[in-house]
């Protein structure tokens, strides 16, 4: 059985076998690695198992608006560590990972060596940041609230809110989850309620409070 089993997920090809890589080297060729290159995958693999060591998450993943991705995974699998890997290095975006729930936040310009001390401590049980994160926390009441509201979603829900923000209509939706416009219908008016919005705008709005740098 692997020593340790972790979910690599970005959209970028390269940067996931350079993940792959230090990872292998740091913690031994008994590591299981699963890629995941969207959020619908990801969510497909913690379907399959929920008991991963790790998730390394990139923030900007096609299927998630900024934190969005990092919110559902805390509120779906509360119990496995989530790791932020990103470009964006500002205290704003590395202090809003740690105010909705990451364990840590690689830069992705780490050196190697930097990705495997961070890993390893953070399969230690201790989390892992860089000097950045503990810059004035930057996330207001209403991101807050949005976060709780996202928490509560279900993965299908998430994907029918994150449709709805892109401007398709209940039935383009249907036809695109090969699912009936009831279904949709019916999931809307549960997103809604879980929200706390009336309109698609408000829903769209609420998510766009997880976006990666907050408005100023």
């Amino acid at each position: 059985m692997a020593a340790y089993e972790i979910l690599i997920a970005d959209d970028h090809p390269l940067f996931r076998s350079a993940l792959q890589q230090a990872l292998t080297l740091g913690l031994g060729p008994d590591v299981r690695l699963v890629e995941a290159a969207s959020i619908a995958e990801l969510e497909a693999r913690l379907a399959e198992k929920g008991d991963w060591d790790l998730v390394l998450l990139d923030l900007n993943m096609p299927g998630a608006y900024g934190f969005s991705g990092l919110v559902l995974l805390r509120g779906q699998y509360p119990q496995i560590p989530v790791v932020m890997v990103s470009a964006q290095e500002d205290a704003a975006v590395v202090s809003r990972s740690r105010e909705f729930g990451a364990s840590g936040f690689i830069p992705k310009s780490s050196p190697l060596e930097t990705i495997q001390q961070a890993v390893r401590q953070i399969l230690d049980g201790d989390a892992w940041w860089p000097p950045q994160a503990f810059a004035a926390a930057s996330v207001s009441a209403e991101a807050k609230a949005a976060s709780a509201g996202l928490a509560s979603l279900t993965p299908q829900q998430f994907r029918v809110l994150t449709m709805v923000c892109d401007g398709l209509l209940n039935k383009q939706i249907a036809f695109e989850l090969n699912v009936s416009e009831a279904t949709i219908k019916a999931h809307v008016t549960a997103i809604f309620r879980k929200l706390g919005v009336r309109t698609r705008t408000q829903a769209a709005l609420l998510l766009q409070q997880m976006e990666s740098i907050p408005g100023h």
